[in-house]
């Protein structure tokens, strides 16, 4: 059973790779820190080279890249970090379950709810941030999340990163086959209605699940 919290799951390369984070950005928010603890949450790996990014830190950098997103500045970042941390009083606070309602109204509070989003100048902070959230998953009785949610994927094959399935490799949330085992039937000249019936998928999602990752390596 892979601890969210201790076990090392991805390592910098492929959270940024997965979270569509520049690495640059990732390595930034690694050695940050707020309200006495890093702004993303690092172990020590097993080995050189092996996975130092635990769950849970790859769902702190999904939070913080959609306050990027907003256009905060690194500063502004720390400040809601430390202010989300410091009223749950945890370390985890940015994704602790509290986030997905009384954090953002912390958020909106500590100075952020006049900004609008930078691309579109429409959805104010609540409603980005909001939308930011839906793709983490918390379980009924757990405070911190299970499991996250690509969104660059299409929404008729959702597909997450859970740690209780495929070592950290983006998985099917149906059915938490790896992403990899269906392109790589595909690539290898399976039809996608042998695919679909090898998985318990239909053919129309395992094409757009292929071409969806024939796009993103383009």
């Amino acid at each position: 059973m892979v601890d969210r919290f201790r076990d090392g799951l991805l390592t910098p390369a492929e959270t940024s790779a997965y979270l569509e984070i520049p690495s640059s950005t990732l390595t930034s928010w690694l050695k940050g820190r707020a309200a006495g603890a890093p702004l993303v949450h690092q172990v020590e790996p097993v080995r050189n080279g092996r996975p130092s990014v635990p769950f849970i830190a790859v769902a702190e950098a999904h939070v913080l890249r959609s306050l990027r997103s907003l256009g905060l500045r690194m500063s502004e970042i720390r400040e809601a970090a430390a202010a989300v941390r410091d009223a749950f009083d945890t370390p985890y606070g940015l994704v602790s379950k509290r986030i997905a309602t009384d954090g953002v109204d912390i958020f909106v509070e500590h100075g952020f709810g006049d900004l609008r989003r930078a691309r579109d100048g429409q959805a104010p902070i609540h409603d980005v941030v909001s939308e930011y959230l839906r793709y983490l998953t918390w379980d009924a009785d757990d405070d911190f999340p299970s499991s996250l949610r690509l969104r660059q994927y299409p929404d008729s094959v959702p597909i997450v990163i859970d740690p209780r399935f495929g070592r950290g490799l983006p998985v099917i949330a149906a059915n938490r086959v790896p992403v990899k085992a269906v392109t790589d039937l595909w690539e290898a000249g399976e039809t996608v209605e042998d695919i679909a019936y090898e998985f318990d998928m239909t053919p129309e999602q395992v094409d757009s699940l292929c071409h969806a990752v024939v796009h993103l390596a383009a």
